[in-house]
């Protein structure tokens, strides 16, 4: 009998390891492709924050999305995160004050301060979305974390086109592999209804 569950556990490991391997290929795959197109609303999922200031991720993140608002691709922009430790500041407020800091009209930006994580963001921008009427938007993040974004973005019923920011940092081709696999897990957990 012992034999048997110890089988039964090392298919169950194999299973999802080869689970996750794949859920990587295909994350990986999604980190490079740009697929920006005319959309209701651009999300920016938040990043880390400084004392008021954004991260350079967050930066770039921001960046890139002001690119795409200056190209008239959509009307609106959404930025997303909660206070991540902070007492004073919010990822989404230091985003919209950083987009109307660089000319966005402060009626064309619309912050979700609230999230904690990447999953409570997304529940608040879907909702956010749907009081505005809006059905589809650019979600703006680092390229590993835009297949999981888009799969939790769709599960609300929208439409979503990924665009990654342009690469930049001294990431190493083994810390990207460590992304696209913690992607991966953090899909798989959310695919059994564990929020992260």
């Amino acid at each position: 009998m012992k034999r048997a569950i110890a089988g039964l556990l090392i298919l169950l490991a194999i299973l999802l390891s080869g689970y996750l391997l794949h859920i990587a290929r295909e994350i990986e795959k999604q980190s490079t492709i740009d697929e920006a197109q005319p959309a209701d609303v651009i999300i920016v999922l938040g990043a880390a924050e400084y004392r008021g200031k954004p991260s350079p991720v967050l930066q770039a993140r921001l960046n890139h999305a002001l690119v795409l608002y200056l190209k008239g691709l959509a009307p609106y922009i959404l930025t997303t995160g909660g206070a991540g430790g902070d007492p004073d500041f919010t990822e989404g407020e230091i985003g919209r004050a950083y987009l109307a800091k660089h000319g966005v009209p402060s009626e064309a930006i619309i912050a979700e301060p609230e999230g904690a994580t990447t999953s409570q963001s997304l529940d608040a921008a879907a909702e956010t979305m749907r009081r505005m009427n809006l059905h589809s938007c650019i979600v703006v993040s680092d390229g590993y974390h835009i297949f999981r974004v888009k799969r939790l973005l769709e599960a609300h019923g929208m439409r979503v086109y990924g665009s990654p920011r342009p690469p930049g940092g001294s990431m190493t081709p083994m810390q990207l592999r460590w992304q696209f696999l913690r992607q991966a897990v953090g899909f798989a957990l959310w695919r059994v209804g564990i929020d992260v």
